[in-house]
């Protein structure tokens, strides 16, 4: 599976691009699309979607995976992040992928194993993960393979919960799993 994970914001927006499975990914391409602060905030959005729109048909991911914002405070720094993962979502559907969200504190967790992880201990699992020395670019870059790792793994783990909860029916975490699976679609 090639999954394209995105770090959205209208300064920088992290991309990567990682194929294969848990255990055995590989970083087909990492980096950063930037936009120049002292331009319109609309020319920055539409070079965002040229160029996210350029990388999606040059690389062919199966899906896309994005996270999600969280801020703490400053509403106008959010608001224009939110306009850059609006831009962002509408490339992803524009071109026909299915797009998954993912929490910061979900992509730390599926990345390092703990949801308050650091960004150097997120770094040196997609290092590790990823079977690389390093990731050029910003964090916004290592955040972005960080997203599509996520993906991977959280993909997987899907697909073996649904080959339990499609066993027999004897074992009850099964049936909880697939409990909750069902209402979660609902």
């Amino acid at each position: 599976m090639r999954v394209l994970g995105v770090d959205p914001g209208l300064a920088r927006t992290g991309v990567a691009v990682v194929e294969g499975a848990p255990g055995a990914l590989r970083l087909v391409h990492a980096g950063c699309i930037v936009t120049e602060p002292g331009s319109a905030d609309a020319h920055r959005l539409t070079i965002l979607f040229a160029e996210l729109s350029a990388l999606i048909e040059a690389h062919r991911p199966d899906v896309a995976a994005v996270e999600q914002l969280f801020f703490a405070s400053n509403r106008t720094t959010a608001m224009r992040v939110g306009e850059a993962r609006g831009v962002a979502l509408c490339a992803l559907a524009r071109a026909g992928l299915e797009v998954n969200e993912y929490t910061p504190m979900q992509v730390k967790e599926g990345i390092a194993g703990y949801g308050g992880a650091s960004k150097a201990q997120v770094g040196r699992m997609v290092r590790t993960l990823l079977r690389v020395d390093r990731v050029d670019g910003p964090d916004d870059t290592a955040d972005a393979c960080a997203v599509a790792i996520c993906h991977h793994h959280r993909a997987r783990m899907g697909k073996a919960t649904s080959r339990v909860a499609a066993s027999d029916g004897s074992n009850r975490l099964a049936q909880a799993v697939a409990r909750a699976q069902q209402a979660t679609k609902a």
